[in-house]
């Protein structure tokens, strides 16, 4: 009898890990989604909860775990300023304990572990395009350092476990990423700009719009997750050493680049019928000016970069959130 591989999620109710469970289910696997519920939620996967190889468990990651898997994914962390903010002290648990639980439980089940790990380790970066071996520019005393400094520590993590347990764990380092089963409050640019533009309300912009972003549609990054889980350890081990690398990270993002002003004009171009204006605020605090990945480590090791267009990206969006919302 042939078993499914299995595949545990943590964060699976959330924006991304519900797609990455559609997509395993998808791909043949056994899946569990462990998630606390508190940015995702049960309808992200309302229509998977009857499916016959999907399980969901409702369980904090900072508390251990057991289960037999072929492969783990950690998404377990609130990833928007909003939520992350709300509660500093848990989001750090979240990514520290978290995959603390997560890596001590693939080094006694001999499990392939990936570790969503986030831009934001770069800080305000001081290279442009940002590459795997710039060692960022971040404040570790911000409102922003309970996210960034506990990916940076979650990382540090991931490589010692790697060097000296041996555990199969690969990083990627996600830039902006948006789409269908985001949180509409999340505090996000591109669910902002969507949900305010909806309202008729003004459309904040901080500063002066200029600064940039790289905007990445989730099915892109789900399917660079899947190509690398899917590459065996001595494929990635060699690739790695020689490109001189002490972990097995890499970037995952859209390299196209915009400011947040042409993005507000897109929004607004693909919703003629919204009376929404421009309006600007201050910027918050450690707000990075730029962002873009460079992404030619994942275009070689794993033959992939984005197909979806923002333009594209934007409108399967807005149709998510027009729905949602009745509009």
């Amino acid at each position: 009898m042939h078993l499914s591989p299995k595949a545990l999620v943590t964060g699976g109710a959330g924006f991304l890990g519900s797609h990455l469970c559609r997509r395993l289910l998808a791909d043949g696997y056994d899946v569990t989604a462990l998630d606390n519920l508190f940015t995702g939620t049960k309808a992200n996967i309302a229509d998977l909860l009857d499916h016959p190889r999907f399980s969901f468990v409702l369980h904090d990651v900072t508390q251990p775990f057991w289960g037999q898997y072929d492969e783990i994914y950690n998404l377990a962390c609130p990833a928007s300023p909003i939520h992350y903010q709300k509660n500093p002290v848990e989001t750090t648990k979240s990514s520290v304990l978290g995959i603390l639980n997560v890596l001590d439980l693939a080094l006694k089940t001999k499990a392939r572990v990936l570790h969503t790990s986030t831009s934001e380790v770069y800080g305000d970066p001081l290279v442009h395009p940002q590459v795997e071996t710039y060692w960022g520019n971040v404040n570790t005393i911000g409102v922003r350092s309970c996210y960034d400094e506990g990916k940076r520590v979650a990382e540090t993590l991931c490589a010692d476990y790697r060097r000296a347990y041996g555990v199969d764990v690969r990083m990627v380092r996600i830039f902006n990423t948006y789409g269908p089963n985001m949180h509409p409050k999340d505090g996000r640019v591109i669910s902002n700009f969507i949900m305010q533009a909806l309202g008729n309300h003004d459309i904040t912009l901080f500063g002066d719009g200029s600064q940039t972003r790289s905007f990445q549609y989730c099915d892109d990054l789900i399917e660079a997750f899947r190509r690398y889980m899917s590459l065996d350890r001595a494929t990635v081990d060699a690739f790695f050493a020689r490109h001189k690398l002490g972990a097995a990270v890499i970037n995952t993002g859209n390299p196209g680049e915009y400011t947040i002003r042409e993005l507000a004009e897109e929004t607004l171009r693909q919703l003629p019928e919204s009376t929404s204006k421009m309006v600007y605020a201050p910027m918050p605090q450690d707000d990075p000016k730029r962002r873009k990945p460079d992404i030619a480590l994942a275009k070689e090791l794993l033959g992939w970069e984005p197909k979806i267009p923002l333009r594209e990206g934007l409108a399967k969006t807005i149709d998510y959130f027009r729905k949602m919302s009745g509009k």
